[in-house]
Formats: C-alpha cells, sequence, structure tokens
C-alpha cells in the first residue's frame, strides 16, 4: 500500500478544507470537520431562512466601478429589486458589489455570502447582510437553496462553476426548472458555442440549449424571469413561518 507523504499547507486558503480534500484523516479530525461543516450550515438556514424570494447574481470580483459589466451588473441589481426580489450575490467586489449596489438603489434586500479569502474576495459595502463562509461547498449550495432565478454576468473560473452547477441540477429535475439568464452575449458567445458543441456531438440534449437564455437586454431578463419564476410557479412570499428570536432568527 502506498504512504502518503506528509503535506504542508499553503497559507492563502483555509487550511481545514485543504486538509479536508488532501485525503483520509483521522476518525477525530474528520468528525470535526462534519460538527463545522453542520454548524456553518445552519447559521446559513437562520440568515436566509426569511430573507424572502431570492434572485442569486454571479460574476467576477475583478471589475472594476469604470466598467461596461460592472454598469450593467448595478441595472440588473435594479430590476431584480424592483421586481421584488432580494438581491443575493456572493458579497464580494467586482460584479457583485455592483448587483448589491443596483438593490441598495431603489430600496430592495441586498444579501451576500462572502467566502474567506486573502485576497480578492471581502465584503462589499452594499449589503443588507451577510455571512462569511469558510467552506465554498457550503456557501454554493445556500446561494442556490434560495434563489428563484440566476443571473450569470461575465466571470471566472468561479462564475462558470455556479452556472454549470445550476445547469446540471435543472438538467437532471434535482432542482426546479428555475430560470437562468447569461448576460453579455459577446463575454460568452464562445462559451455558448461549446454548449452548441456539446448538444451536436449528443453529450448533451438539444433541448437543454432552453434550460437559460443568452441576452443583452435587461428587458429580456426580467420577462425571462417573469415567465419562468413568478408566473410558472405562482411565486409569492410565504406568511406561515415567523421568525424565532430564541433561535437567533431575525428578518430585515
Amino acid at each position: 500500500m502506498l504512504k502518503e507523504k506528509p503535506r504542508s499547507f499553503s497559507p492563502l486558503v483555509n487550511p481545514e478544507e485543504e486538509e479536508f480534500f488532501a485525503g483520509p484523516q483521522t476518525r477525530w479530525k474528520e468528525f470535526k470537520m462534519v460538527v463545522k461543516v453542520m454548524l456553518e450550515f445552519i447559521r446559513g438556514f437562520r440568515m436566509l431562512h426569511f430573507i424572502g424570494p431570492c434572485v442569486t447574481v454571479f460574476g467576477s470580483a475583478r471589475f472594476e466601478e469604470s466598467d461596461r459589466f460592472y454598469q450593467l451588473a448595478v441595472k440588473v441589481g435594479e430590476r431584480v429589486s424592483e421586481m421584488g426580489f432580494a438581491v443575493m450575490t456572493g458579497g464580494g467586489p467586482g460584479i457583485m458589489e455592483a448587483a448589491n449596489r443596483g438593490a441598495k438603489n431603489v430600496g430592495g434586500k441586498s444579501i451576500g455570502c462572502n467566502i474567506i479569502l486573502p485576497f480578492e474576495q471581502h465584503p462589499n459595502p452594499y449589503l443588507d447582510r451577510w455571512m462569511n463562509f469558510k467552506y465554498f461547498f457550503v456557501r454554493k449550495v445556500l446561494l442556490s437553496k434560495y434563489s428563484f432565478a440566476f443571473v450569470v454576468m461575465p466571470g471566472g473560473f468561479g462564475t462558470l462553476d455556479e452556472f454549470f452547477e445550476a445547469l446540471t441540477l435543472i438538467q437532471t429535475k434535482v432542482m426546479k426548472r428555475f430560470p437562468i439568464v447569461l448576460m453579455c452575449s459577446d463575454f460568452h458567445k464562445h462559451l455558448y458555442e461549446y454548449i452548441q458543441h456539446l448538444a451536436d456531438y449528443g453529450t448533451i440534449d438539444k433541448k437543454d440549449l432552453d434550460l437559460f437564455l443568452l441576452t443583452d437586454s435587461v428587458d429580456e431578463m426580467e420577462t425571462h424571469i417573469r415567465k419562468f419564476a413568478i408566473e410558472g410557479y405562482g411565486l409569492k412570499r410565504r406568511t406561515d413561518m415567523a421568525p424565532e428570536p430564541i433561535l437567533g432568527e431575525n428578518n430585515i
């Protein structure tokens, strides 16, 4: 049996998560990890449970305020809020900040699920409420759990990961057919062509191309979300649940 060499861990990432993905650990370490993950999930559930229907906006942390994609994300956040949704993002700078900023511009709810990183990521100043997550996978689940639509702005590996996870959950019917809007056709041109390539080869169905909308128009985005999230599911706010202060629950 091969014996692994001792591993040194990078100071730039969460050492617990890095160790978890480095292979088998002692039973005690893995049990402690499960408990910490469970507690992080519970904290997230308590924070988000009474926010109301959300639309999650994905996008890069690296765009500055002067960039056209940032400015478009502000408009996306404004429109989503005007439709009555809370705007949820990864809580950081760039596109995430822009969408949260748009929500605040029109008096909407602005929520962030921020990942703790030593670079790029820090909570933006346009959040009504946010939570700092240690674990990427916990954060990603919560960004999906409370959302009735997803708007995907230009981004990198993380944004693509979030886009394809939402598509996979919907394609496999694990999640209902909530609308996914891929904004900025020039930026996503080659991505769309590659997805068409997958359909041509039969690794996905041709009808899977209908699981998302590629557009440059905020108006088209709104129409798509209204059709599939509001009208399609008769979406309305629940009135049968209320926060329980003794459990640390509250609303905004």
